[in-house]
């Protein structure tokens, strides 16, 4: 074999069939590969952070607009007005009907007939329940014909002793027989008078059987059924009718206001009185303080008070409990705010004021009557913008953004705001407090002292 010397001294063969020196054609393929690959990986890359520069971008424009207006602590506000509040004691009671029946039987016998529903209206005299007449009318039959027999017998004595003094006028009969003739007659007459009395007795058996309502009012559950036996003068009763117009309302107040109530009193004033429900949320009736009662409770300190409702609507059931609130004064032209927007430190109360450049400034009140939504106040003037939430982030000087009860930034149109339209505080304000007239109930915060 033939054998050639490289130009680099190693020494080749001549042979053709040998492959040309250098990398493999398989090499070349991997090397595309790779490059593509990592061509896709830096386009990935950039793209990824693109997006990324794109978020920032975005939020630091958000952040620009939040530093503009939309940053600022969301708050809802409301508007101090002037108005009239009324001054209500509190105390908590049970309501008490005017008129309780329990119906019995004053006769004995078999139930025939009931007239009436479960928690039907019924008026004073309509029919309740019929009782068995058959043996009360025969009773009475039986004293009216012993009436008439002794009645006869009356008059046969009677004629007697008409004969006997005609007779003794004539000297035909002695003194003594018209004496006895008249005692005999007497005696017929208080036989007849008994007899009189075992008639109406059994007449007024007989009305027994037909048991009517001896008031107005709401009959109860049902107590008997039809072929019953009832006893006379029996302690179970036949059915229970309870009066529900009017109703009253027996309440207890601590004697502290003893002496306020009774100065009302005797100047003939009518001092309102509101039923509320067991949460005290929602007024059942309004009524008036009918009386108090004639001693204090040694044991509570409390004194007991009866006032009267009309009650239309059946609003106020017996055994009810219920909150009684007693308006003993009515404060006019006081300062008006939401309960909700006072606040309370170690220095006292006080409210969040909104100034006109969008800002909260702590403002120091004195508070006087409560209610559940309104608070009379001295601190405010009528007509400034409080803030009534937001509390825990708001600070003193801090800066606001009056929001929509949807937690979203409104105008002083009341429409949402846009970018570059902040809300403006001086403005928009939540509803006012409704003036507290008879209808809230107040209760008393500073002036009233505490029950025992």
């Amino acid at each position: 074999m033939d054998m050639t010397i490289s130009s680099t001294g190693t020494p080749r063969s001549s042979n053709s069939s040998l492959p040309p020196p250098g990398p493999p054609p398989e090499w070349h393929t991997s090397r595309r590969h790779r490059f593509w690959a990592w061509l896709i990986v830096l386009a990935v890359l950039g793209g990824a952070t693109y997006w990324m520069y794109h978020q920032y971008q975005a939020s630091q424009a958000a952040h620009q607009t939040a530093r503009r207006g939309f940053g600022a602590v969301p708050v809802a506000t409301a508007t101090v007005t002037t108005g009239d509040i009324g001054v209500y004691l509190e105390g908590l009671g049970s309501v008490t009907p005017i008129n309780t029946v329990s119906v019995t039987s004053r006769v004995q016998g078999q139930i025939v007939a009931i007239h009436y529903r479960e928690g039907q209206m019924v008026h004073k005299g309509d029919p309740l329940i019929d009782i068995d007449p058959r043996p009360y009318e025969a009773q009475l039959t039986q004293a009216q014909g012993q009436e008439s027999r002794d009645e006869a017998t009356l008059a046969q004595a009677r004629i007697d002793l008409s004969r006997y003094r005609a007779a003794l006028s004539q000297n035909a009969i002695s003194q003594q027989q018209v004496y006895d003739q008249e005692q005999a007659v007497k005696q017929y007459e208080g036989t007849v008078k008994n007899d009189q009395g075992t008639v109406e007795n059994a007449k007024v058996n007989l009305d027994y059987c037909h048991i009517t309502s001896p008031i107005s009012g709401r009959v109860g559950l049902r107590l008997v059924d039809l072929g019953n036996i009832v006893q006379a003068n029996s302690t179970t009763p036949l059915v229970v009718v309870t009066q529900l117009q009017p109703i009253t309302v027996i309440f207890s107040l601590s004697q502290n206001y003893l002496p306020e109530i009774q100065q009302q009193l005797r100047a003939g004033h009518k001092m309102t009185v509101q039923a509320l429900d067991e949460l005290g949320n929602k007024v059942l009736e309004t009524g008036a303080l009918l009386t108090i009662d004639n001693q204090v409770d040694p044991t509570t300190g409390t004194i007991k008070m009866r006032a009267i409702f009309a009650n239309p609507d059946s609003m106020l059931f017996p055994n009810q409990f219920v909150n009684a609130r007693l308006l003993v004064d009515t404060q006019h032209g006081v300062n008006l705010v939401p309960s909700a927007a006072i606040q309370r430190n170690a220095q006292g109360a006080f409210l969040y004021v909104i100034k006109p450049d969008h800002t909260a400034s702590m403002q120091a009140v004195t508070l006087g009557t409560t209610n559940g939504t309104v608070t009379a106040e001295q601190g405010v003037a009528a007509g400034q913008v409080i803030a009534v939430n937001g509390f825990d982030k708001l600070q003193n000087g801090a800066k606001v953004a009056i929001h929509n009860e949807n937690g979203r930034p409104v105008t002083a149109a009341g429409q949402p705001a846009g970018p570059g339209q902040p809300a403006k505080a001086s403005r928009l304000a939540a509803p006012a407090p409704p003036s507290a007239g008879p209808e809230p109930s107040a209760r008393r915060s500073n002036r009233a002292k505490e029950a025992p």
